[in-house]
């Protein structure tokens, strides 16, 4: 009755993104190199960990990604037949590839569901199986799941819960005629749709806080013991180390931990209220 996409854009080009938090250029070697890293460590186990396999990943590459990086990139997803790379002209040609693909591949289902993760952070196991859940024939309808973690793991490694309404792991549901798909709207867009339900009993993502973010930082609060969360976000057996071995006990940063509570609770009550009001213009 339904296909289900998860979609991910890696080194598009982005003629509005070209720099890190940091300041240091985009879409390097050093940059592809280290995304590819993050990718590999957290991203990929995590999606490829998933207890419901019904559903296809669509990655999207730049063109223009030198040679040596694209058979690193086929290496890696070779062994998964539901995981697809495409090769494209930036972020320009990106929804309009996404539609082509979904066009021709969903032919005989009645409807599409399509999510999005960005390429360095990771999902519960059961992410794909929950929306899937949410799934009752909708013509149109967003799935807001709003509680995860926040996972710092440069230049020390932190834990901790948090919430986002309106957030970069959202989902859609929608009939499969000329569908919009998750990514016609960035991800902070879906505060003006009406049609959008939220999740809110599980924690479902994990955002993963480096020094090459371009706008993230490390909000997380409260004390999550690593070891009983790790069998539910699936990371390499690398990181799943390292994080056990370093992570910094939360009583060394318990005052970060309530600036962050407070500042993640009222954001989330702003936003909320703000939505309850009518603030945001409705679709």
């Amino acid at each position: 009755m339904f296909k289900h996409y998860l979609i991910t854009r890696f080194n598009l080009k982005n003629k509005n993104w070209e720099v890190t938090k940091n300041n240091e250029t985009l879409l390097t070697r050093e940059w592809m190199t280290h995304r590819i890293g993050l990718f590999c460590n957290f991203c990929l186990p995590s999606v490829a960990s998933q207890s419901n396999t019904k559903f296809e990943w669509l990655l999207f590459f730049d063109i223009s990604t030198d040679s040596d990086f694209k058979d690193e990139i086929e290496t890696l997803l070779k062994p998964y037949s539901h995981f697809k790379s495409f090769y494209i002209d930036g972020m320009d040609a990106f929804h309009s590839s996404i539609k082509n693909y979904i066009e021709e591949d969903s032919k005989g289902s009645q409807y599409i569901i399509t999510s999005r993760i960005d390429n360095d952070d990771c999902i519960h196991k059961d992410y794909i199986g929950t929306i899937q859940e949410q799934f009752k024939s909708q013509n149109f309808m967003a799935i807001d799941v709003l509680k995860g973690y926040s996972l710092q793991i440069s230049p020390e490694i932190m834990l901790g819960k948090k919430e986002h309404i309106f957030n970069p792991f959202i989902s859609l549901i929608e009939k499969n005629e000329a569908p919009k798909t998750v990514w016609f709207s960035d991800h902070n867009m879906w505060k003006k749709e009406s049609r959008r339900v939220e999740i809110s009993d599980k924690r479902l993502w994990m955002s993963i806080i480096h020094e090459k973010n371009k706008v993230n930082e490390f909000d997380g609060y409260d004390n999550v013991d690593w070891d009983d969360i790790k069998t539910q976000f699936i990371v390499s057996e690398t990181i799943e180390e390292k994080i056990s071995k370093e992570i910094i006990p939360h009583k060394k940063w318990r005052k970060l931990s309530l600036k962050n509570k407070l500042y993640v609770n009222y954001v989330l009550a702003s936003k909320k209220f703000k939505k309850a009001l009518g603030l945001y213009k409705i679709k």
